[in-house]
């Protein structure tokens, strides 16, 4: 059976753009997912990346109008300045990792219902309501906001060291059996192709 490591952030703007549709890539070819959210930003410092708000001007402004074309193209609502951006990113990791590790509910829903409340929703997803009202939306336990915290962080800070050791360097990033790496939504495709054995 394939096998996907998603790494990912929930504040990414990318992330967001690719929905669900990792999660119907895998389901059409059988593959199973691990869900390794991360704190990007220290991500981007340690391979040489640099956060959205240092780049060039001209970096900023193409990235702004990408942005806004991808979700125009992808028919996502789609908030190029949210409300509560950037803000804490652990709290919603930790209920990710929290909900992997219990089962029982949708964690591509999940993901994206945090992603979602960011850049369509202008939700604060530090917010500990925010963070429930998530979780229960996609069928896990609430009280999960508060399980595992210690776990949760040593899991988050692992994931960050996991994926500078193996190349990711952005978000959203998919590695597959046989280390086959593929980097942003506009690559889903091409994961698809990889798992159908045509790239």
């Amino acid at each position: 059976m394939a096998h996907i490591d998603y790494f990912f952030s929930t504040l990414s703007p990318y992330a967001y753009l690719a929905g669900m549709r990792m999660e119907e890539v895998a389901a059409k070819h059988g593959a199973t997912i691990t869900y390794k959210p991360l704190d990007v930003v220290a991500l981007f410092g340690r391979t040489g990346g640099t956060p959205p708000k240092e780049r060039h001007p001209s970096r900023q402004q193409l990235r702004a109008q990408e942005l806004t074309r991808q979700s125009k193209k992808l028919g996502m609502p789609f908030n190029l300045q949210p409300a509560f951006w950037p803000t804490n990113g652990a709290p919603s990791s930790y209920a990710i990792i929290a909900a992997q590790n219990a089962g029982g509910g949708d964690l591509g829903k999940l993901a994206h219902g945090f992603l979602r409340a960011v850049w369509a929703e202008n939700k604060d997803i530090a917010q500990d309501d925010v963070v429930r009202s998530t979780l229960a939306d996609a069928g896990f336990d609430p009280a999960l906001a508060d399980s595992g915290l210690l776990s949760g962080a040593e899991t988050y800070a692992a994931n960050l060291e996991e994926a500078a050791s193996r190349g990711v360097f952005g978000a959203p990033f998919y590695i597959t059996d046989g280390d086959q790496r593929f980097w942003g939504q506009d690559r889903i495709e091409d994961l698809d192709l990889h798992l159908a054995g045509r790239l």
